[in-house]
């Protein structure tokens, strides 16, 4: 008698917990139900343009209890604070998502919108000058290779502007011919142009090279061709009398022109040249078409990224320093050679 008494409590309180279990899952799902036809109602409210609405019906969803699931609370409050800041209500926006960090604070969406409200309370010079500390790092980087064109550009371009004009000056007519043509071609051309030849042209000959050879390479020849008509302009400009003392004390052509013409061109070529490097530091954006990662395509990457002028503010600022240090270090070495008159 005893075991069936037994028995018979042992049943009774698992049907009893039975009960329980399922009248607890009906309330939730009927919970559930409920918020979900809640979210339908303030979404159908925020599409008509009722947002005041939407908020009301968003704020009868309550804070989670302790050990309860908060996600429809979270999806509540992170609608609201979307709403308020739609409204320009930046203050109700704070509250709301302080609400979801006090209860979650690991909450990344919430984090990050609280960092988005937080921004827009800043004001605009603010939001700027902490943009351009963390654009900045990405942009000296690109900074640094433009650079290193630009140093590399000026070391090649001077010696192949020379020959060029040399060639082009030469008695010798082949030579004088390959050399106008030269000029001819790189001058009456675009650079944007040359460079995509070089960089996507060849690889259909089998010829296929990194973009900071090919940046190089199209610099180069590039700035070759208009140095050397600079040159030849420079080096024809003295006095054809030069030529013929130099022959007359017994030197041959070559040493006339290495001895006597081409030192006296210094002072006439370092203006246009400083002025031919000077548009070479511009012109490195254009490699930036050619997968090349220089200062423009770092600034390019980071607007596109983050959708922020800063990074096309911060790099014209970039580029007009590197353009003011070489135009102030040109203007010393003119002043020192002594090519103006100072009174």
């Amino acid at each position: 008698m005893a075991f069936f008494s037994k028995f018979i409590s042992r049943v009774a309180i698992t049907a009893l917990l039975f009960l329980c279990t399922t009248l607890s899952s009906q309330s939730v799902q009927a919970t559930a139900t409920d918020y979900d036809q809640l979210f339908r109602k303030a979404g159908d409210l925020q599409s008509s343009g009722d947002l005041n609405a939407a908020l009301e019906i968003l704020r009868q969803i309550p804070t989670p209890a302790k050990g309860e699931e908060g996600d429809d609370f979270v999806r509540s409050r992170m609608q609201m604070g979307r709403i308020h800041f739609s409204l320009d209500e930046q203050d109700k926006a704070l509250i709301v998502t302080k609400e979801v960090l006090a209860l979650y604070p690991d909450n990344s969406e919430a984090k990050n919108f609280l960092a988005s409200i937080n921004k827009q309370k800043r004001p605009a010079y603010m939001n700027f000058f902490k943009d351009a500390v963390s654009f900045l790092p990405s942009l000296m980087k690109g900074a640094l290779m433009t650079l290193l064109l630009v140093l590399c550009t000026m070391l090649i371009s001077p010696l192949g502007g020379l020959f060029i004009a040399l060639g082009r000056i030469s008695p010798f007519k082949p030579l004088s011919s390959v050399c106008w043509f030269i000029i001819w071609f790189f001058r009456g051309t675009p650079l944007l142009l040359q460079l995509f030849f070089i960089y996507y042209g060849l690889p259909s000959l089998g010829i296929t090279m990194p973009p900071m050879t090919a940046a190089v390479i199209g610099l180069g020849i590039n700035y070759s061709a208009y140095l050397g008509e600079i040159i030849r302009g420079a080096i024809q400009s003295i006095d054809h009398g030069q030529m013929e003392a130099a022959k007359a004390i017994g030197m041959t052509y070559r040493q006339a022109m290495r001895r006597v013409i081409i030192p006296q061109t210094y002072k006439r070529l370092m203006p246009p040249v400083g002025n031919e490097f000077i548009a070479l530091i511009k012109d490195t954006a254009l490699v930036s078409t050619i997968a090349m990662v220089e200062l423009m395509r770092s600034a390019d990457q980071l607007f596109n990224t983050y959708f922020n002028i800063t990074a096309l503010v911060l790099a014209a600022l970039i580029y007009l320093l590197l353009t003011t240090i070489f135009t102030f270090i040109f203007e010393k070495i003119e002043y020192r050679a002594g090519i103006y008159e100072h009174r």
